[in-house]
Order: structure tokens, then C-alpha cells, then sequence
């Protein structure tokens, strides 16, 4: 069981598995309600969202990693440009978001424009399976892509969409830097930032 709480490189097999373990970690959360408010559809859609983002985004401009039941993508700050959708990968999310591409489209929008300008390292997403949290494999996570950009001397910015993960953010040494609420009507997103140590 230790074995499965070390962070290990994700590689594209491991699709299946961490868009599942996505799905079910961020089946409560408001920016994916948002969504995707379907709830009879929700795991199931989330489950292709976050598989697209893996295989077509970040596993080729980021580092993503995975445990037994977690996963997490990091984006460099030397990527930070080259970690956004291509055409195809737009059109992928407009297949999979249906009625909702254009809210998804405002989203990423307003988020860019808060997204800090200095260099820094992203922490793009972050979630373990309901059933494991709590077995520390999403603090090995952090610990290991915050290692990273400690090494690079680099801070580290994160958006969250749950209240309830500030806490856990700080607690690894973020602070909120800006709160925002998402156009259309959606949910606040607070904006933290770590500096490096």
C-alpha cells in the first residue's frame, strides 16, 4: 500500500485510470457542477473532460503525476505558453461540454486575465479519489510538484473552486492572492500563490 502513495510519472496508459480518479474527486466540485450539472452524466462527462485535458494537454506541456488513487498536472513556467489547448483539443471540449462550451470559453477566459504575470509554476489540477482521501496520497502529490518548483526557484499559482481546500492549500503555504466569481453566473474562484522556498 506505501508503493501506491509515491507520486510516479503519468504516462499516457495511465488515461483511463486518473481521468476516473479525476472524475469522482471533483464530482462536488462548483466549477465542475457548473459545468457539467448533470448529475446522472456528471462522472461519466467529467471522466472524458479530464482524459482529453490528460492525453491532449498536459501529459505533452506539463508534469503529470499520479499515485494509486490521485493525480496531479503541473504546468513550468517555461510551458506556461505552450500549455493551452490547440484546435483540436478545443473542439474536443466543445464535443464534451455541449451547451456549456460557451460558459467553459468565459471561463478560461476571466482566469487568464487574473493568472499572475510573473514566472511561476501552475498547479493546473489536483484531486484524489473520495474513497482515499485521507491516506495522504494528494499531500504526496503536492509535496512532489512543490519540490519541483522549489528546485526551479520558482512560486507556485493554483485557482480553487472549493472553499473547503483553502485550508489544505495553506497548510502547504499558499495564501489567497485574489477571490473572483466567474462570468454567467458561476462560482467564485479564489486565486493562491506560494512563493518558493
Amino acid at each position: 500500500m506505501a508503493m501506491m502513495n509515491m507520486p510516479e510519472a503519468a504516462a499516457i496508459g495511465d488515461a483511463e485510470a486518473i481521468s476516473g480518479t479525476l472524475a469522482r474527486a471533483f464530482d462536488d466540485d462548483p466549477m465542475m457542477r457548473w459545468f457539467f450539472p448533470d448529475d446522472a452524466s456528471r462522472e461519466a462527462t467529467l471522466g472524458h473532460y479530464f482524459s482529453a485535458l490528460f492525453t491532449r494537454q498536459y501529459l505533452h506541456n506539463g508534469v503529470c503525476e499520479r499515485t494509486g488513487a490521485a493525480a496531479a498536472f503541473w504546468v513550468p513556467a517555461e510551458a506556461q505558453e505552450k500549455a493551452v489547448p490547440d484546435d483540436q483539443t478545443i473542439r474536443r471540449l466543445v464535443d464534451i461540454l455541449g451547451d456549456r462550451a460557451g460558459l467553459f470559453r468565459e471561463a478560461v477566459e476571466t482566469a487568464a486575465v487574473h493568472t499572475p504575470p510573473e514566472p511561476h509554476w501552475s498547479l493546473a489540477l489536483i484531486g484524489a479519489d473520495p474513497a482515499a482521501q485521507g491516506t495522504g496520497q494528494g499531500a504526496a502529490l503536492l509535496r512532489s510538484g512543490l519540490a519541483k518548483a522549489d528546485a526551479a526557484g520558482l512560486p507556485v499559482y493554483l485557482e480553487s473552486s472549493k472553499a473547503a481546500n483553502l485550508p489544505v492549500y495553506a497548510h502547504f503555504g499558499f495564501s489567497v492572492r485574489e477571490e473572483f466569481r466567474l462570468p454567467g453566473g458561476g462560482p467564485v474562484l479564489w486565486g493562491m500563490w506560494r512563493e518558493a522556498r
